[in-house]
């Protein structure tokens, strides 16, 4: 078979380069054996604000303009509804914290996603005297339910393949490259932290970060909004709510640990005064980068070998545009920006 892409990797960054293919007419076969748990735990929030320290995220405005249209497009091709639409509210603990918020809604870049109207804590439920701030322009994506949807797209039309891919058996030809009897122009590598098996991109500065969520059953706590305090607590269905999440920079592996479960639920039970209950934990190795940008671009001396790479925390904001820039750097020889090209770490 001959394809004018093979994407090894299936999660966020492959699906929104394998769209850039599919709405432009490209062929292409996606390969992946599903190891990389990133995408699937991830807790899917798009959120333009980094409320630590009352910052805009690199780009926020663009990528949110890139992203929100992408998944809807996504949602009306699977036919599942993916993008929950929440305010976020950050929840604070003294009248500091809440002058500070006053502060941030000044800044010229803030004003559009903070608002400057207190939230008083109506919830029993929630412990917060000193009531909330609401960040606009924020919510949910299923990522885990996208994933899922979209490899079955593509399982039926043949366009995915559930296999190891094995590096040493990829030949460059004068056409591009040859992999198992599959030809194809271009191959693109959006496999997460498992770059670091890769030989042709293991040089790049990636590093792991382990992440863990629970999911929690609290049929009191009724939320309609995200919380956001030391940690996150987000509403799913049924009186699910994700919470999460936890940093990890030794262990590399993909397994829920108690001690991040403990972490947790200690976090949790200083924000909620409700009955609850642990029904699933989740584990996965975030992508992240030393100067924290994402990883784009050509290889310097593999012509038809690419990466997509390095999304972190914010994947699920940046993948969109980070996708669509490296499909318009190869087919439209559209020069990538400096701070994602993989040729600053040359």
């Amino acid at each position: 078979m001959k394809y004018d892409y093979i994407i090894v990797g299936s999660g966020l960054a492959s699906i929104m380069f394998a769209e850039q293919l599919r709405l432009h007419n490209k062929s292409f076969l996606v390969i992946s054996n599903r190891s990389q748990q990133a995408s699937v735990v991830a807790s899917g929030l798009y959120n333009p604000v980094v409320l630590k320290r009352f910052t805009v995220t690199w780009n926020a405005a663009i990528h949110l303009e890139s992203a929100i249209p992408k998944y809807a497009a996504l949602e009306q091709l699977l036919g599942l509804k993916l993008d929950y639409v929440l305010p976020i509210h950050r929840v604070f603990n003294s009248v500091k914290e809440q002058n500070n918020w006053f502060l941030a809604c000044d800044k010229p870049l803030l004003t559009e996603f903070l608002n400057p109207k207190l939230v008083n804590n109506a919830n029993p439920s929630v412990k917060a005297p000193f009531g909330f701030g609401a960040v606009n322009h924020t919510g949910r994506i299923d990522t885990q339910a996208l994933i899922e949807a979209y490899r079955d797209f593509l399982i039926n039309l043949n366009q995915f393949k559930e296999e190891t891919f094995e590096h040493n058996d990829l030949i460059e030809t004068t056409e591009g490259v040859e992999y198992h009897s599959i030809k194809a122009h271009h191959i693109v590598f959006t496999e997460g932290f498992g770059i670091h098996k890769n030989p042709f991109f293991k040089h790049l500065q990636l590093e792991g970060t382990k992440g863990e969520l629970i999911t929690i059953h609290a049929p009191a706590l009724k939320l309609e909004s995200i919380l956001k305090s030391s940690i996150f607590v987000i509403p799913m269905v049924e009186d699910r709510y994700l919470v999460g999440s936890t940093y990890e920079w030794t262990d590399k592996t993909n397994d829920p640990t108690e001690a991040a479960k403990t972490e947790l639920l200690e976090k949790l039970e200083r924000l909620i005064d409700c009955e609850f209950e642990v029904i699933d934990q989740r584990a996965g190795i975030r992508p992240t980068v030393v100067d924290r940008r994402p990883l784009v671009g050509q290889h310097p001396n593999h012509k038809s070998m690419y990466v997509l790479n390095g999304l972190g925390t914010r994947g699920v904001l940046v993948a969109p545009s980070m996708a669509e820039a490296l499909y318009d750097s190869i087919e439209k020889n559209t020069p990538l920006a400096e701070e994602i090209d993989i040729n600053r770490f040359a």
